[in-house]
């Protein structure tokens, strides 16, 4: 996408991302990073007792593959020119539903603004997180970033 063009793409979906699974390797792993072991995501055989008869990713773990798989797996919107992409922060996120282990997610991106800087233009991109086989997206989060050109 043209920089210059990005205020004709307001409101369009501009990137839709790979399918990734989430297995409990993952979880573990996410667990294990950041000291979050609470059973409904590390102890299978307790967690089918639970409310999701099973384990469960973390929120911060499905949020996390914004930064990585799914900007490598074509999640995120391609700017022609871009030098740098950086991560400016998140305006809201909300976890909708749960991602059990097993489960396949991609990411739905829309742009909603494009705002020139000095040697940057600021994007507002709206993720929405989809769950393989469910109605409801496990995530929604707005990210902005800055893409220096």
């Amino acid at each position: 996408m043209n920089p210059q063009d990005l205020q004709t793409h307001l409101g369009q979906q501009v990137a839709l991302s790979e399918w990734v699974e989430v297995t409990q390797a993952r979880i573990q792993a996410f667990a294990d990073a950041t000291g979050d072991q609470q059973f409904i995501h590390v102890d299978p055989e307790r967690a089918a007792q639970g409310p999701f008869g099973g384990t469960i990713a973390h929120g911060f773990l499905t949020l996390s593959l914004l930064a990585g798989e799914f900007m490598t797996r074509g999640g995120s919107p391609e700017i022609e020119g871009a030098r740098m992409v950086v991560n400016y922060g998140l305006n809201r996120v909300r976890f909708i539903a749960p991602v059990r282990a097993g489960a396949r997610l991609r990411n739905r991106a829309v742009l909603q603004a494009a705002e020139p800087g000095t040697g940057f233009v600021q994007i507002t991109v709206l993720n929405t997180i989809e769950i393989d086989g469910s109605d409801k997206p496990a995530c929604t989060a707005e990210s902005v970033f800055r893409v220096y050109l």
